[in-house]
């Protein structure tokens, strides 16, 4: 078979190795409200799955399967635990910090809108760019009308802030 077909981590896990342990972020753990709602929910869906497959853990694919829900619990609960809750609606409104949803405009003119959020709440699909990013670090502390440059691998591009607002 060829191992473009074969799941290395389940392979690995088969052959007698321990299944790897989700690295956790050495930054502090900074969290939106719908941040840390998304981590209980996640707990929640992953205790009620783990329940589910203890009754039907019989076969090795099961038991695999459920090695991998209990390392995943194992690095919500630690999330969780480490969770420091920021309230965006408490920020100074007036420059961008954690929790801002930020429209700003590039050098060809076209607008953007970042949302920044904690690591685990990140999903660049959406604009929600996790706090200790490139573009996050290069936005907090920033004023609208300010200009940054976001430091890109592709190339650098320079963001003027046009608008800095926080949900209520």
């Amino acid at each position: 078979m060829s191992r473009a077909f074969v799941n290395e981590e389940r392979f690995e896990q088969a052959n007698g190795k321990e299944l790897v342990e989700r690295p956790i972020s050495e930054h502090p753990n900074y969290v939106t409200p719908t941040g840390a709602l998304g981590l209980q929910t996640m707990e929640e869906s992953l205790i009620a799955e783990l329940n589910h497959l203890k009754l039907t853990a019989e076969d090795t694919f099961a038991k695999d399967k459920l090695a991998e829900i209990e390392r995943d619990l194992r690095y919500v609960r630690a999330r969780l635990d480490s969770a420091i809750l920021v309230d965006p609606s408490k920020q100074n409104h007036e420059t961008v910090l954690f929790g801002a949803t930020i429209e700003v405009q590039d050098d060809t003119g076209a607008q953007h809108t970042f949302h920044i959020v904690g690591e685990d709440e990140a999903d660049a699909s959406i604009n929600k760019v996790s706090w200790v990013s490139p573009l996050a670090k290069s936005l907090i502390g920033q004023k609208v009308g300010d200009t940054v440059i976001w430091q890109r691998p592709v190339g650098n591009i320079n963001l003027e802030i046009l608008d800095i607002h926080y949900p209520s």
